[in-house]
């Protein structure tokens, strides 16, 4: 019961929106038309059958490896810095592999806006959920950390649909009709969207409380970030996730999405806590996690998000690894 009392605190503290949304009329204006059909379409597609959006996804993923130029040549970038034993042959199957599965993962956004259970179950296949299932069941503080790869947002769904609501940490999306409907797609289940900007100490005390905290921690930590390896390169790297383990006491259980071939669902799978985390030493902590993520990277890397300017935040006197973006005119 103080569980369930926490958790409905903290929605109503952290959560605008888990009531009628303020600044809905405002919406309706015909500037955000274009903006209510995009959603209008995506949460159409959601509802083919997965294998049909699969080999759509991988169609239009195809067409975008040659439209967008700049995004492939970050991808191709990070390939050649994190997986620099493959032969430039095989970086660049990869890549090509990687651009479907991101139009897998843009077709399927709609898909996860009000998916019941019964079809989750149907798409997903959890792996290993005996080792997050004992610690929620003795109400033990969990922290899911969660690499970017192509599937997060159905994992995500999969996770508040079939395991338990959690709390997610937020970045708002500069169009308001679409981070609405994000939003409402993540607390679906019961789940609490916060904004980084948050008061993060509401936060700690509901992951003490046995609400497991959904972590995406492998992002360029800018100037704020400290510099550990990635791939054998140093990367910026937000340190905050032993921060976050020592403040809750909570085990740390790295979770991973994986798009299933020809279209048969998506698996989430669960590994053994991180041990000994945290130790105290920020960077060793973050250089842990950043290991974990890299060995799992080596076992599906069409599905890693290579498109993120992951080592955009360079060590003071190195040089850029990407070139400058260009400017929208």
């Amino acid at each position: 019961m103080r569980r369930h009392t926490n958790h409905q605190r903290f929605t109503a503290m952290t959560d605008p929106d888990s009531g009628p949304l303020p600044g809905a009329p405002a919406l309706r204006h015909p500037r955000y038309w274009p903006s209510w059909l995009a959603v209008g379409l995506a949460y159409a597609l959601g509802r083919l059958p997965f294998p049909l959006l699969w080999a759509l996804g991988q169609g239009l993923g195809r067409l975008g490896y040659y439209m967008a130029t700049d995004r492939r040549e970050v991808a191709r970038r990070n390939l050649g810095i994190c997986l620099a034993n493959r032969t430039p042959t095989q970086r660049e199957r990869i890549l090509r592999a990687h651009f479907g599965w991101l139009g897998v993962a843009a077709v399927t956004q709609g898909l996860v806006w009000g998916i019941s259970r019964a079809r989750l179950k149907r798409l997903v296949l959890i792996r290993n959920p005996e080792v997050i299932d004992a610690c929620i069941a003795a109400g033990r503080p969990v922290i899911v950390l969660v690499p970017h790869f192509v599937g997060l947002e159905l994992a995500g769904a999969a996770f508040t649909g079939l395991v338990h609501a959690g709390v997610y940490m937020y970045q708002k999306i500069r169009d308001p009709v679409v981070d609405r409907q994000v939003k409402r797609a993540r607390r679906q289940y019961g789940s609490v969207s916060i904004e980084r900007s948050d008061d993060l100490r509401g936060l700690i005390r509901v992951v003490r409380s046995g609400t497991p905290f959904f972590y995406l921690p492998d992002q360029d930590g800018g100037r704020r970030g400290i510099f550990v390896p990635f791939c054998g390169v140093p990367a910026s790297t937000v340190p905050s996730l032993g921060r976050f383990a020592a403040l809750s006491g909570a085990l740390v259980i790295p979770t991973f999405a994986r798009y299933l071939p020809w279209g048969r669902g998506l698996e989430l799978a669960f590994d053994a806590p991180l041990s000994p985390f945290p130790t105290g030493d920020p960077a060793a902590d973050a250089a842990l996690m950043n290991r974990v993520i890299e060995a799992r990277i080596h076992t599906m890397p069409e599905q890693y998000f290579w498109v993120h300017r992951r080592f955009k935040t360079r060590p003071p006197g190195a040089p850029p690894f990407y070139p400058p973006k260009r400017r929208r005119s």
